[in-house]
């Protein structure tokens, strides 16, 4: 099975436009986790430029009437990931998924994965650490088969494949090409004991498709396309869709 974890981040980009607490992330997360999300993830950028500190404790809280359901918390473990990871361990609050991204602090949004071998020493000792937490650890990867063994030698339990280059193909010539791609990586995710999840850019025309050729992804975690279209259809009728449109993927699988 594949799960749906919603990203909030542009719900709360839109509530710091003013100073009135709407739309509120915690009543869009409930809403969602209703309408059958398997989970919410948030990622809190230095800036706060969306999510805050107080977001991700306020989601946490919540959670703990949702037991069944994941808290996911990204960003990168250099800034201040672990900061609000420690936070809510210190509370005794939820979390489950730590989501490691090489963001720069000002960066528009995520677009490259982690590189090995530069990155693997630093990265051990964070994940060793989240393990300490008893927390799953995500890297978050281009679609290239060759490092997904240096991945797990570092720790991780899972990876986040970055999928904007197959968005950007989708309904192109390039877009068949891109899914051998993605295809090939999860593979090797999955040879070397990774679990894959998937994100940037999936939305209802090509989530499908994703999932029907893609193997074994646990996870794909959507934000900026699925509040755009609960902006239309509302939280509830979106998150069904979505669900909708992963069972399609699974059920067509080749």
């Amino acid at each position: 099975m594949t799960s749906l974890s919603v990203n909030l981040n542009k719900v709360a980009l839109v509530r710091n436009t003013r100073h009135l607490g709407i739309p509120s992330v915690t009543r869009a997360a409930t809403l969602c986790l209703r309408a059958g999300a398997a989970g919410i993830t948030v990622h809190p950028r230095p800036d706060e430029r969306h999510i805050r500190a107080t977001d991700v404790r306020d989601l946490a809280a919540l959670l703990q009437a949702w037991p069944e359901r994941e808290f996911n918390v990204e960003g990168n473990p250099f800034h201040n990931l672990m900061d609000c990871a420690g936070d809510l361990m210190q509370r005794q609050l939820p979390l489950h998924q730590l989501t490691f991204v090489p963001d720069s602090e000002g960066q528009f949004t995520s677009d490259h994965g982690w590189a090995f071998p530069s990155d693997a020493e630093r990265l051990q000792a964070l994940i060793a650490q989240a393990h300490a937490w008893g927390l799953r650890v995500s890297l978050f990867m281009d679609a290239d088969a060759s490092a997904m063994a240096a991945a797990r030698a570092v720790g991780a339990d899972r990876i986040e494949l970055y999928t904007e280059p197959y968005a950007a193909a989708w309904g192109t010539s390039e877009q068949q090409t891109q899914l051998a791609r993605f295809a090939a990586a999860a593979q090797a995710a999955l040879d070397v004991g990774l679990a894959v999840n998937a994100g940037h850019d999936l939305n209802r025309d090509n989530l499908s498709e994703f999932i029907r050729q893609v193997p074994g992804v646990a996870e794909v975690s959507i934000g900026h396309a699925l509040i755009a279209d609960a902006l239309e259809l509302g939280y509830g009728s979106t998150v069904a869709d979505y669900l909708r449109c992963i069972a399609e993927g699974l059920s067509c699988r080749t």
